[in-house]
């Protein structure tokens, strides 16, 4: 075994030694629970633009992006665009891909910043519902013909909105990639934590995982990046394909 074989041996093993962490995984709960509600994932940037996004998470995408190397990356939910203009400097770092972004109201203020951002040159945007068989079809018209795909849902996150979204887009997903759906947290939050919102423990991101995974053996769990991150949005939302 070459040192590198070594530390990749060593960093597993301590990985998975986190579920045992009683302590650990304690504190990565208190974490997530009490930075939730006060926005604490809205406090970050990427290259000039808000990405919303929790730094693990967005470390745990480099490394996917990294290593699937993907022609392209389909996201549902747009917001301001950080996660667009991410997902696009790593593909510009790779030398070849581009992202998709779609969302049912692309407001103007981030349209405009997106276009012109140096990074839009790998970024394409659809306006639409993402479950609209519309925008479905632009959506599998763009990916025709890309030999590598990677699928993020972040848009609607009510249970029948993701498994509707899943159900239309983790087929895009190709073997060994992922469809990471974000904000599976919902479901280890309090009940009633978005009394604004429509989703809800027992009505969200995760519960549209299990439901989607009961019927589809193509997909599986990557545990060891729950165990990996501890702290994430999306807890039991990495879906690596594995048929």
């Amino acid at each position: 075994m070459d040192k590198k074989e070594e530390f990749e041996v060593e960093r597993l093993d301590r990985i998975n030694s986190y579920q045992d962490n009683d302590k650990l995984l304690k504190a990565a709960n208190s974490f997530m629970i009490e930075s939730t509600k006060p926005k604490y994932s809205y406090n970050f940037s990427w290259m000039g633009r808000p990405i919303i996004q929790y730094p693990q998470d967005i470390v745990e995408m480099q490394e996917i992006i990294w290593k699937v190397q993907p022609d392209l990356i389909i996201e549902t939910g747009i917001a301001h665009g950080g996660s667009l203009i991410f997902y696009a400097s790593i593909l510009d770092l790779i030398g070849k891909g581009s992202v998709l972004g779609v969302d049912i109201d692309i407001r103007e203020y981030n349209k405009k910043e997106i276009l012109n951002h140096p990074m839009n040159k790998r970024i394409k945007m659809i306006q639409g519902s993402s479950i609209d068989k519309d925008t479905v079809k632009k959506v599998n018209e763009i990916a025709q013909g890309c030999e590598t795909i990677l699928v993020c849902l972040d848009s609607n996150h009510t249970h029948e909105h993701v498994l509707k979204e899943l159900n239309l887009y983790a087929g895009l997903t190709t073997l060994n990639s992922y469809c990471i759906v974000f904000d599976t947290i919902v479901e280890n939050l309090p009940k009633n934590f978005y009394p604004d919102r429509p989703w809800e423990v027992g009505n969200n991101p995760k519960t549209a995982v299990s439901e989607f995974l009961i019927n589809n053996n193509t997909f599986e769990v990557d545990k060891n990046i729950d165990s990996k991150l501890l702290i994430s949005a999306a807890p039991g939302g990495y879906l690596k394909r594995i048929g």
